[in-house]
């Protein structure tokens, strides 16, 4: 992910410290303990040739990585549809290659978000919607990813695109726009049009850009794309996520979504079970972890 990406240099002037619950939140979580949350957490991509030797076999291929991926992780930010609307076999494939209980998770495609800007997209929504929706039980939140330019001006647009969505596709809306968050009023009236229809908000942990992280739910469902720097502060801010994620989940968040990207996502795995392990210890959870291949098979190749 390249939005709000640093250099190590400037990396080492982030405050990291994640900023204060929106105060909104309080009209969103019960306050009340769910009994069985539902804890999601995965990669950007599956198809990645560094895994191989490390939670894939050394002599994986292309062909072989979502299967693959699928057992080491239970969901992915599935990009891939940023680019191209799926069709049926496309569909009908990931189906196949996908264990039980694994859930994507896909991206509105970009000629509607993008470059339509959610206006005259209606034929390519309802077709994108359809088709993914055939995912069926493997289909978790979906998310809309507003372009960089689309700010508070064009809320009345994104109202009008949200209720345009059927209301069987469950997604969240990742803003982009300083403008949204200059202005607290402005939010607030944002997350509450996107409560009354029961829309997510995407948290944006990045470096370059701490307004995104705006740790701000408008629904009992969190989703969270972190972007680590390969950099020692990315367990320590993994730790305090744990920490605020822990509140969430004591006042009544039912669903979360992690997705960790880092650099080239070649320690993505490594860092997603970071975040399992902790998430497991703080939280009294049982994610499963990935499995990953032992170091001195690694060593072998050399």
């Amino acid at each position: 992910m390249d939005f709000g990406k640093l250099s190590k240099f400037d990396v080492e002037r982030v405050d990291f410290t994640l900023s204060q619950d929106n105060a909104f939140n309080l009209e969103v979580l019960t306050g009340t303990k769910s009994t069985k949350p539902k804890i999601w957490i995965g990669c950007p991509i599956w198809a990645n040739k560094d895994w191989n030797g490390k939670i894939y076999p050394f002599n994986a291929k292309n062909q072989d990585y979502l299967s693959l991926y699928a057992k080491q992780f239970n969901t992915i930010e599935l990009n891939v549809t940023h680019y191209q609307i799926p069709n049926e076999e496309t569909i009908n494939r990931w189906l196949t290659e996908t264990e039980n209980g694994f859930l994507f998770c896909p991206k509105f495609p970009q000629v509607i978000s993008h470059d339509k800007q959610l206006q005259n997209a209606q034929e390519l929504s309802q077709l994108f919607c359809n088709n993914i929706l055939s995912l069926g039980d493997k289909l978790g939140s979906s998310f809309l990813q507003l372009v960089p330019q689309f700010g508070p001006r064009q809320l009345s647009i994104l109202e009008k695109y949200i209720q345009s969505i059927p209301q069987s596709l469950k997604f969240s809306v990742e803003f982009r726009n300083e403008d949204w968050f200059k202005n607290p009023t402005i939010w607030q009236n944002t997350l509450q049009m996107l409560k009354s229809y029961q829309v997510g908000t995407v948290i944006t942990d990045v470096a370059g850009r701490r307004d995104v992280c705006h740790q701000s739910l408008s629904t009992t469902t969190a989703m969270i794309r972190w972007v680590g720097n390969e950099h020692p502060s990315d367990y320590k801010r993994i730790d305090e996520w744990v920490q605020r994620i822990k509140q969430w989940l004591d006042n009544g968040l039912e669903e979360l979504y992690i997705f960790v990207h880092i650099c080239e996502n070649t320690i993505a795995p490594e860092m997603a079970n970071y975040w399992i392990q902790e998430l497991n210890l703080h939280c009294n959870l049982e994610i499963n972890p990935p499995k990953f291949l032992p170091k001195i098979e690694q060593m072998s190749l050399f």
